[in-house]
């Protein structure tokens, strides 16, 4: 039987009732690849029972989406902060604190950022105000070096190759967490877990690219979870 890998979702402002967060939505290449890595996907929306749902996934995969509200490590909003609807975050708060301790966690962009935030990290705000420039947010496709030794490294080699959207990054890591994949303008890439469960967070989006390492990604998220289901039955 396949592994219940789930993914959360985002909401926002319904076309029809003009309600703010009244539709609920997933970008399908989620859903894709994870299908075509061998898991079976199912969807968590915001408003359900995340401490139900939790002990019922073997896998979860965290999307993109936007920013973290920057009070979970002691910092004030800035300016350009575009927040995630609370309720989106609450529920994957909710979710990761009741998966069965084996379960392999994929983070994607806002995904990454979130487990970070959650074992205790922090993140930079507004890249530009080091940077002098938003290209993260603009460029695409962009080339990042991987930590040698690292579990992203046995996955992908010493160089990945990924679609970039985002504005934060990783600042302080979170407990158990360790750096695995950086810009050459020194931006955190990638985050993996040294310590309990199986984690991967990576800044950029492989569900949006075709290159090769897109489905090496996908494809190890999902042989972890089906090896530690496996484990555990």
């Amino acid at each position: 039987m396949k592994p219940i890998i789930g993914i959360t979702c985002a909401t926002m402002t319904s076309p029809r009732t003009g309600l703010e967060n009244g539709r609920i939505y997933i970008e399908r290449n989620y859903v894709d690849r994870v299908a075509a890595a061998g898991g079976a996907p199912v969807l968590i929306p915001p408003g359900i029972d995340g401490a139900a749902i939790g002990p019922l996934l073997d896998g979860l995969v965290i999307p993109g989406g936007n920013d973290i509200d920057p009070a979970a490590w002691g910092e004030p909003l800035h300016p350009e902060a575009d927040l995630e609807y609370p309720g989106r975050t609450a529920i994957e708060q909710e979710v990761f604190a009741n998966l069965r301790p084996e379960a392999p966690v994929l983070g994607i962009c806002y995904g990454c950022q979130l487990v970070n935030v959650i074992l205790g990290g922090s993140l930079e705000q507004h890249m530009p105000d080091r940077l002098g420039h938003d290209d993260h947010r603009k460029v695409g496709m962009q080339d990042y070096r991987v930590v040698e030794g690292s579990r992203l490294a046995g996955i992908v080699g010493p160089q990945a190759r990924g679609d970039s959207s985002h504005h934060q990054a990783v600042a302080r890591t979170g407990r158990g967490l360790v750096v695995s994949a950086w810009h050459e303008d020194g931006t955190v890439e990638a985050i993996e877990s040294t310590e309990g469960r199986w984690f991967l967070g990576l800044q950029w989006h492989p569900e949006r690219s075709d290159v090769p390492e897109s489905d090496l990604l996908f494809e190890a998220f999902v042989q972890a979870v089906i090896a530690a289901k496996a484990a555990r039955v």
